[in-house]
C-alpha cells in the first residue's frame, strides 16, 4: 500500500540520543566526550554495559542524582558510589575508576538519552488534580521521553509523567528493595494486564496488580495495588517513559515466520538502536545498534537481562533499513514462527526530514 510520508520534527535524532563507545583507562577520573552529530550532548539517563567481558550493566540518570546507580540485569537497590559516573557533562560524562564502567583497557557502549538537563517539575497530585499520588519528573516533549520518581503508596493510583502525549513503554524500577524485578509497560505486550522484566528471560506475565489492568493515558500512568513492583508503601520508585515520536522512535510489536526471509517492520526512520524480547518464551532480550555494528546484517548482540560479554552472533542477524529493519534470523531471540516480539527503536535517521529529504538504506 501507499506510505504516508514520514515527516519528522526530529531531523537528527543524535539531538536526543546517542550511542557513544569507549575504551576505559582504569583511572579515577576519566571524561568521555560524545561525538553525537547534533554536537554538544549533555546526557540525563545513561546506561552502560562492559563490551569485551562479563559485567554488570549500570544506568544513572539526573533525576536521581548522577552518581546514583541500578543494574539493569539485576534486582539490586540503587546503589551510590563515588567511582561509577562522576557527572554529565556539556559533551559527555566523567568516570570513576569502578571496572564496571571504566577498566583499565576494557570496551564500553554508553547509550543516552536527553530529558530535561536534570530540571524536574514536581506534581502534587491534590493540588494539580492530575493522578492520584505524587510524583517529580523531567520530561522532554519534543523527544518523547520523561523520567519519573515517586514513593510508592501501598493502593492502587495514578501519576502524572509529563510526556503529554501517551507513552508506549515504561520502564520501572524499585530502587529501595533489592529483590524486585524491573517492570515493563509496553504496547507491545497483550494488553496493560501483562508486564514483563527486563532483568530475567521470563516471557510476559498477567498481573492486574502492576499496571491495574490500564494502559497509560496521555497524562497518567496506572499503578496498581501494593505490588512491589512499582508501588509498595514507603518504597522509591523511577520510571523511564517513552512515546512514539513519528521519525525518531517507535514501540511496538511484530509476528515471527520461522524463516530467514523474516519479517519487516516499518518504523518510519533508519534505527540506529533496537531492544527485541520474545513475549511469549524464556528467550534472553536482544539489544543491537549501528554504532557497534554499523554495516548490514548486524549481528552484535548485548543481552539486556545479563552480565554477559557482548556477542556476534551470525544467528541473530537483523538489516537495519531506511524506513524499518528486516528479520534475516529464524532464531527463537527474534523469529520463531507465530510467536509475538516487541521492540524498542530509535532513529539513526528519519525517513524523510521536516524537509522532506529522503534518508539513504
Amino acid at each position: 500500500g501507499v506510505r504516508i510520508m514520514a515527516y519528522t520534527t526530529i531531523d537528527d535524532p543524535s539531538a536526543y540520543f546517542h550511542t557513544q563507545l569507549y575504551t576505559g583507562d582504569g583511572a579515577s577520573t576519566n571524561a568521555i566526550t560524545n561525538d553525537a552529530n547534533a554536537g554538544d550532548f549533555q546526557p540525563d539517563w545513561i546506561w552502560i554495559k562492559r563490551r569485551d567481558g562479563a559485567d554488570n550493566q549500570h544506568v544513572f540518570d539526573t533525576s536521581r542524582g548522577i552518581t546514583k546507580e541500578l543494574n539493569p540485569n539485576g534486582t539490586g537497590a540503587e546503589g551510590s558510589g563515588t567511582n561509577l559516573v562522576k557527572s554529565s557533562d556539556t559533551d559527555g560524562f566523567t568516570l570513576g575508576d569502578n571496572g564496571g564502567v571504566n577498566g583499565s583497557s576494557e570496551t564500553y557502549v554508553a547509550w543516552q538519552w536527553k530529558a530535561n538537563g536534570g530540571t524536574t517539575t514536581t506534581n502534587d497530585a491534590s493540588a494539580t488534580g492530575v493522578g492520584s499520588i505524587d510524583s517529580v519528573y523531567q520530561a522532554n516533549t519534543t523527544a518523547g521521553f520523561s523520567i519519573v520518581t515517586h514513593t510508592g503508596s501501598g493502593s492502587s493510583g495514578t501519576i502524572a509523567h509529563g510526556l503529554g502525549t501517551t507513552p508506549k513503554w515504561v520502564l520501572t524500577k524499585n530502587r529501595t528493595d533489592g529483590s524486585e524485578d524491573w517492570a515493563n509497560y509496553h504496547v507491545g505486550l497483550s494488553s496493560a494486564e501483562y508486564y514483563i522484566r527486563l532483568n530475567t528471560t521470563a516471557a510476559q506475565a498477567a498481573g492486574s496488580s502492576v499496571w491495574g489492568d490500564t494502559a497509560p493515558s496521555s497524562t497518567v500512568i496506572t499503578l496498581g495495588g501494593a505490588n512491589g513492583k512499582n508501588n509498595a508503601s514507603s518504597k522509591n520508585y523511577v520510571s523511564y517513559c517513552f512515546a512514539d515520536i513519528q521519525g525518531y522512535s517507535k514501540f511496538g510489536s511484530y509476528t515471527g515466520n520461522g524463516n530467514e526471509d523474516g519479517p519487516f517492520v516499518y518504523t518510519g526512520f533508519k534505527p540506529q538502536w533496537i531492544l527485541f524480547k520474545n513475549r511469549g518464551a524464556a528467550e534472553e532480550w536482544v539489544l543491537q545498534d549501528t554504532t557497534r555494528n554499523p554495516n548490514n546484517p548486524v549481528t552484535k548482540n548485548i543481552r539486556a537481562d545479563s552480565d554477559i560479554a557482548e556477542a556476534d552472533a551470525s544467528a541473530l542477524d537483523i538489516d537495519f533499513l531506511s524506513n524499518g529493519f528486516k528479520n534475516r534470523s529464524d532464531n527463537a531471540q527474534l523469529n520463531s514462527s507465530g510467536v509475538v516480539y516487541i521492540y524498542m527503536a530509535f532513529a539513526e535517521h528519519p525517513f524523510v526530514s521536516s524537509k522532506g529529504v529522503p534518508t539513504t538504506a
